[in-house]
Formats: structure tokens, sequence, C-alpha cells
């Protein structure tokens, strides 16, 4: 580190402990809401809770993720921006009294407005707020998020910029025998994104199971076993967006993408799992990059002719990781789109991503962000606590029809 050069590589050792230590009691004093990725906390807000999140967690959850994430901790930036966007929009609810509708709405169009501003890109923070965070799609929903999305973009755009956040070359499909290896690619990146929802969650657990002392102290120690994995692989330090941009570039070997990608899932696993806030999303394109270039290495060995640009792959590679984790194949497509603005790679994009959204769904009931739910007894599908209708089955309230009175009956004798 430029500023510490006495300490070597052991800063990366230190930084997460370090930054443990001031986010920690931060996050289990005021709000332990604010600890992990943050989008399933939203979903359930809107889902069976009003839309009713505390003002405090945007502000816990702005400070614990900036120090988590430049502590060295292996996550992204759009969990935590979701989660702080829906908490300011459901404290304006709040303030405004706006009824339950409205706060959900204005839930989901700080979330859009987070995702925009952050990634440059409106178009799928409308739709990450409509397919994720609302789970419906209505006229009023789709305007209003388009309303935030917009905004949120122009503001993001005049402080920093109209670039995307990724820097990815163009790439084009020069053979029509390229969708098929792309539709492979679709199957075996479902397998793999969900593969990591369940190696995060068995992180979590396992950290859960080997952590006996106080919760606050848990990210300063577990930050140390972090620092030996970002000691043995520096790649790992923060997000990894350079990284990712160069396997984009066929910067790698196939050996190391595979290392990379492991590596990615344990890094964060394990970032998440000692109790630090970060988002999840920016981790599957992450992994999705390696896998994509890994794969398209292979094809490029086994086909060399007709296997087209390895980078395409990478790309593609990206979106149906996050596709076959989180299911929202709309966001995938769009928010890729927007990230390198070529419309040649739609199409191999949208077959990917569909077939790594209907294989997820086979291989798994949940999602990276509801399995975090279900294993708190929590399913969205179901009705809210406390709720009676919905709650109820409707051969339990209802009643036997009474038995026909003849025609010839008086009236009198009917209405005894």
């Amino acid at each position: 580190h430029p500023h510490l050069p006495w300490l070597g590589p052991y800063f990366v050792v230190l930084a997460p402990a370090v930054g443990g230590l001031l986010y920690g009691p931060l996050v289990n004093r005021f709000a332990k809401e604010a600890r992990g990725h943050g989008v399933p906390e939203v979903m359930l807000a809107v889902a069976q809770r009003g839309g009713r999140i505390s003002p405090k967690v945007a502000v816990v959850k702005t400070l614990a993720s900036a120090l988590t994430i430049g502590s060295g901790g292996s996550v992204g930036r759009e969990g935590p921006i979701v989660q702080i966007g829906s908490a300011l929009g459901s404290t304006l609810g709040r303030v405004t009294r706006a009824a339950e509708g409205r706060t959900k709405l204005l839930v989901a169009c700080g979330a859009a407005g987070g995702i925009a501003a952050t990634f440059n890109a409106p178009l799928a923070g409308v739709f990450f707020a409509m397919e994720l965070i609302l789970g419906v799609f209505s006229a009023e929903a789709f305007g209003a998020a388009v309303l935030a999305s917009v905004t949120a973009s122009v503001i993001g755009r005049a402080a920093f910029g109209d670039a995307a956040f990724l820097e990815l070359p163009d790439f084009h499909v020069a053979h029509l025998t390229q969708y098929a290896l792309f539709a492979l690619l679709g199957v075996v990146a479902a397998v793999v994104g969900t593969g990591f929802a369940r190696f995060l969650y068995l992180v979590e657990d396992a950290c859960d199971w080997l952590w006996r002392g106080p919760e606050w102290l848990r990210p300063a120690v577990g930050g140390l076993a972090l620092g030996l994995v970002l000691l043995a692989l520096p790649e790992m330090y923060g997000v990894g967006y350079p990284v990712l941009e160069k396997a984009t570039e066929g910067g790698y070997a196939i050996g190391f993408l595979l290392l990379l990608l492991a590596g990615k899932m344990l890094a964060t696993s394990l970032t998440i799992g000692i109790g630090g806030s970060g988002g999840v999303f920016a981790p599957s394109l992450f992994i999705g990059a390696m896998l994509g270039s890994a794969y398209g290495i292979g094809v490029h060995q086994l086909l060399p002719g007709s296997a087209g640009a390895v980078g395409a792959y990478a790309l593609v590679g990206m979106g149906a990781v996050f596709a076959g984790a989180a299911r929202a194949p709309i966001t995938a497509v769009v928010i890729l789109f927007e990230l390198t603005g070529e419309y040649s790679i739609i199409l191999p994009l949208m077959l990917a991503i569909v077939l790594a959204t209907a294989t997820g769904r086979l291989l798994s009931r949940d999602t990276i962000y509801t399995l975090k739910l279900r294993r708190r007894g929590i399913d969205l599908d179901g009705p809210a606590p406390g709720a009676r209708i919905g709650a109820q089955h409707v051969g339990g309230v209802m009643e036997p029809l009474p038995s026909p009175l003849p025609a010839t009956t008086p009236l009198t004798d009917a209405a005894e």
C-alpha cells in the first residue's frame, strides 16, 4: 500500500481485520439488518412489511459497506445501494404518510435509482426494481421506476461522467455454430450460479458454527481469515473490476481463470459469512466472466476456426451466471446490453440467460436472494405474518347451503 509501505504484502491481511473492527460494532449496535447483501431484506419489506424499512439502515449500510469494500471485502456495491435507496424511499413514504401501496412503490423507486446511478444503467435499474423488488409489472409502477431511474442516472452522470462502470470491448458473433456453444454455456453457468448460492450460505453456516464470541468482534477476527485468502490470491481484494476486464480481454490462462472463479466464491462467501456488508451481483458477474473466459479458451482449442472471440463468452457468462443465481433474466440481459451497447451480442446473451434461468429453476427452488429468507423460515410467496386473508383455506371458511324450500312455502314460514 503506498501509504503503508512498511507493511508490505501483509497489508491485505490486516486491512479486513481493521475494517471489521470498525463496522462490526456499528452494525451490531444500530442496524443488524445492514449485515450481508441487503437485497433480501428489501424484498421482505416490500412483500410482507408494507415497505417499512428503518431510516437508520441507510446510514449504517452506507458506512458499513464503505468500510467492508474499502478494507478489501470481496463483495459488490449493488446490494448496499439497493438497500440504501430503498430505505430512503421508505422514509419518504413515512414522512409523507403515504399509503402502503405507495410506500412499496417508493421503496422500488429508491432501488431503481440506486442501481441506475451506481452502474450508469437506467434500464437495468427499472427492471431490477420491477423484477426483483416488486415482483410485478404494472403501468404505474413502471412509470414511477422509470422516472426515478432517469433522474438518478442524470444526476449520476453529471457527478461521475457517462462512462460505463466497466470498460468492455465490442464483440460480434461470427458463426451460427456459436449459438449452440452459447446455449451450452448458459446451462453450465446455471450450475455454477446455483452452486455459488449454495456455497455462500454453506460458508455462512460454517462461520456461525465456528464463532463463539460476541457478534461485534466477529468481522474483525474473521477478517484475519479473509486476509489470508487475499494474501494467497490478491486479485480477490475488493470488487475486482480490473481483473474482470482483463479476463474479458483474454489476459489469463484457463487454469488461472478457474482458480479466480473458485477464489471469488470463497472470498465473497467469507466476507458475507463473517458479517461484512456488500452485494453479490458484482461477484456473480466476476464469476461469470471467469467461467465464460475459461469456456471460451477451451472452445477455441477445440474449434479454432469457428469459436469466435473469447471475450464474447466472458460477457455471456457474466449475464448467465447472474441469471442462474438470481432468476432475473430481463435485468441480466438489459444490464449487459447497457454495459457494451453492442446489439450483436444480445441474441446469444438472451439465449444463454433464458437457458440459465430455466436450468436454475430445475436445480433449486430458491434464488441467491430468497434462499437467505427461506433459511429463516420466511416464504415471500406466503401470506404476511398476522394476515387473515391468505392464511386460511377456502374449505375452512365455507358453510353449507341451506336446504331449498318448495315454491309454495309462505313467506312467514320461509323467514323462520
